[in-house]
């Protein structure tokens, strides 16, 4: 019996032995940390090429972001982006009395940890002019250190030209953003309309941020530039974004031959994006539809009954879709929620159901029509 009770008191001893042999009177709580894993962003490709989740907007405190250059890559990588370009400010340094200007330094920081991470980094600029014309970012770049710094209207041109001598990638920023402030800003002024004509304009923002620069959209339709989106992103993402469910920063998904920044550059110049922000995509219709019928699928019928057939409506991707029908005896609505099935019903015999997908724009005034066949 004294064996048995000295028992508890030998095991407790023993216990805190090994504790205060291994952790020297420190406690560690690392369930508190965040996992180190990278969350993978479904997307499916088409026709032989890969998605790729890009964002080609974003600033450090080399301008007038919050947080140091290799903050940007960490959070790419937490992300599951797979492609990133830092575009500080050129004209627009704020932070210069605490840190040195230096237009090269964020992606000198940057690249070094992009490649230890697996993330493609892509060296850029934003050319910073008065509204209108606005900003104008400039990836794959060279020295960033020439780039013109006064903002008088009279140097825009100049400003433009030096990323275009660098065989720059240009596309307009965020045409819209001071719309209700600046008469006239948001126009297709005589300036792009030049830049176009020179074709050294390449793309536009579509998605901004928290915003849809729905001309933006017919811009890039008509005149055959990229549809861009970017996060445009300041601070921490975390402390901008809510980040979770099907929720992540504004971006461009480029439809590439391979996860390179040659096959990345080869693509926007052929146009293969589309813009996706929160629950919308927006592109050219050729890649939105591309884009939706990679990701959805429609089964072949699991129940007949009350003249109806039932079948199972897939996404297979992270985006989300809301359909409503247009043409056909079916199911009125349905939310296409991420890696997630529906349930449809349509009339016994029929071929299709024709719906509009209210989420993807492919005009400013115009949503995605897809025809589902009903096998």
């Amino acid at each position: 019996m004294k064996i048995l009770k000295l028992f508890p008191v030998l095991l407790f001893c023993s216990i805190t032995m090994v504790q205060a042999q291994t952790d020297n009177g420190v406690f560690r709580m690392d369930e508190f940390r965040n996992a180190k894993k990278r969350p993978i962003i479904q997307i499916p490709g088409f026709d032989g090429y890969q998605t790729l989740k890009c964002d080609f907007h974003m600033h450090t405190v080399f301008s007038d972001g919050h947080v140091w250059p290799t903050v940007r890559v960490q959070e790419a990588w937490q992300e599951g982006l797979d492609v990133i370009a830092i575009t500080d400010h050129v004209e627009y340094t704020p932070h210069s009395g605490d840190v040195k200007v230096d237009h090269n330094r964020a992606w000198e920081l940057a690249k070094g940890v992009a490649t230890q991470n697996n993330i493609v980094i892509i060296k850029g600029t934003e050319i910073t002019r008065a509204t209108p014309p606005g900003h104008f970012n400039a990836i794959f770049i060279g020295d960033a250190s020439g780039y013109v710094e006064g903002r008088e209207n009279e140097k825009d041109k100049e400003a433009v030209s030096k990323a275009v001598a660098q065989d720059a990638f240009i596309f307009w920023n965020h045409p819209g953003w001071k719309a209700s402030q600046i008469e006239g800003s948001y126009e297709w002024i005589d300036f792009v309309n030049e830049l176009h004509n020179e074709k050294v304009l390449n793309g536009i923002e579509v998605f901004n941020g928290f915003s849809f620069h729905k001309k933006a959209l017919d811009w890039c339709i008509d005149n055959d530039l990229t549809v861009m989106g970017s996060s445009d992103i300041h601070n921490l993402v975390k402390h901008d974004y809510d980040l979770g469910d099907y929720i992540h920063r504004s971006m461009t998904l480029v439809f590439a031959k391979e996860r390179t920044a040659e096959s990345v550059r080869e693509a926007l110049e052929a146009g293969r994006t589309v813009a996706w922000s929160s629950k919308y995509i927006a592109g050219k219709e050729e890649h939105v539809r591309n884009l939706f019928f990679a990701c959805v699928e429609m089964g072949s019928p699991f129940h007949s009954g009350d003249g109806k057939e039932y079948f199972e409506l897939k996404n297979n991707s992270d985006l989300y879709f809301e359909l409503e029908l247009t043409s056909g005896e079916g199911t009125q609505k349905a939310t296409l929620f991420p890696r997630s099935a529906q349930v449809i019903s349509a009339a016994d015999g029929q071929q299709s159901l024709e719906y509009k997908v209210l989420t993807a724009f492919v005009k400013s005034n115009k949503n995605l029509v897809v025809n589902i066949p009903l096998n």
